[in-house]
């Protein structure tokens, strides 16, 4: 045996790491994949989904969207709903669908922990914000994900989350996209700018446009929500946008600019007369007592765009 070849198996034996570490270098297969980690003591789960063109491509930065399904869904759902993957295959990002939790485990009325909601996760105080913030960390490793493109989506309870991710993770996230959500973080602060797409139908049931008590709840417990106005409100002072925004109306839709942030950041508002606790452009959660989506706008469509347009500078 060579000397070269002695030390090839000497390298390989004490430092089994050495291709996990060079695995951000390569994109794996393209399609779904199922994923864990642990954090706070609890097995988290997620899917992620590769487009082709980046295992064909090989980029040397991707963006990462993650999208939190709503209450009682689950990572496959919210692909369902969103169709973010099929939009990943065009523009060419990561997409990640993370798990909330339940007391029946696996994937069956997941929450998440998002200020004053939802279930199981609420009840018991589980770390999802120090989830979320492990799986970036985890992706960062196995991929080249852009730190300046990083992104959070979600429905109802993941748009919820959404907005206590962006509260306390400002420093790592680019923009949120909170679809049918309030919110309800009693002590928000974020340290950093973050740019702020929103979507709400004004005949919300379950997430009152203008606040207030559920009239809908799916886990039974009374709650009080923010109005829309108090988001928009909240986030254009944190990135100190012009008070006064660029209103246009089409349609069913009610579009609200507030330019002029610092580091390039914006808030946005997509009120939709007469649109329930759905995701506008996408597929019915399937859910009993769902709303039907209006297909006036692609919430999705008009998520990415908001998206690609605001890195963190």
């Amino acid at each position: 045996m060579t000397k070269i070849a002695r030390f090839l198996i000497v390298v390989i034996t004490v430092f089994p790491f050495v291709a996990h570490d060079l695995s951000a270098e390569s994109f794996g297969r393209p399609g779904y994949h199922n994923g864990s980690l642990t954090h706070a003591d609890r097995t988290r789960t997620y899917r992620i989904y590769i487009p082709t063109m980046l295992v064909a491509q090989k980029p040397q930065s991707v963006p990462l969207v993650i999208v939190l399904h709503g209450g009682g869904g689950n990572a496959k759902n919210a692909a369902h709903v969103t169709g973010f993957s099929q939009k990943a295959n065009t523009e060419g990002f990561i997409v990640v669908y993370p798990n909330g939790t339940s007391l029946i485990g696996k994937s069956i009325f997941l929450t998440w922990n998002s200020g004053n909601c939802c279930g199981y996760a609420f009840e018991n105080n589980v770390d999802d914000v120090g989830f979320i913030k492990t799986l970036i960390e985890k992706l960062e490793k196995q991929f080249p994900i852009d730190p300046k493109r990083i992104y959070v989506t979600g429905i109802s309870n993941g748009a919820m989350m959404s907005y206590r991710i962006a509260c306390e993770l400002s420093d790592r996230i680019a923009a949120i996209a909170p679809v049918a959500g309030a919110l309800n973080v009693q002590d928000c602060k974020p340290t950093h700018p973050v740019s702020v797409v929103i979507f709400h139908g004004m005949h919300d049931n379950h997430v009152l446009y203008h606040g207030g008590k559920s009239l809908k709840m799916a886990d039974g417990r009374e709650r009080v929500d923010k109005p829309v106005s108090y988001a928009v409100s909240f986030w254009t002072k944190n990135n100190q946008c012009t008070a006064i925004p660029q209103t246009e109306e089409k349609g069913r839709t009610i579009r609200e600019l507030y330019a002029g942030g610092s580091s390039g950041t914006e808030v946005l508002l997509y009120g939709i007369k007469g649109g329930g606790h759905s995701w506008p452009g996408g597929k019915k959660t399937g859910y009993i007592g769902a709303d039907e989506p209006v297909y006036e706008i692609s919430a999705t469509d008009l998520i990415w765009e908001f998206f690609k347009n605001h890195p963190k500078q």
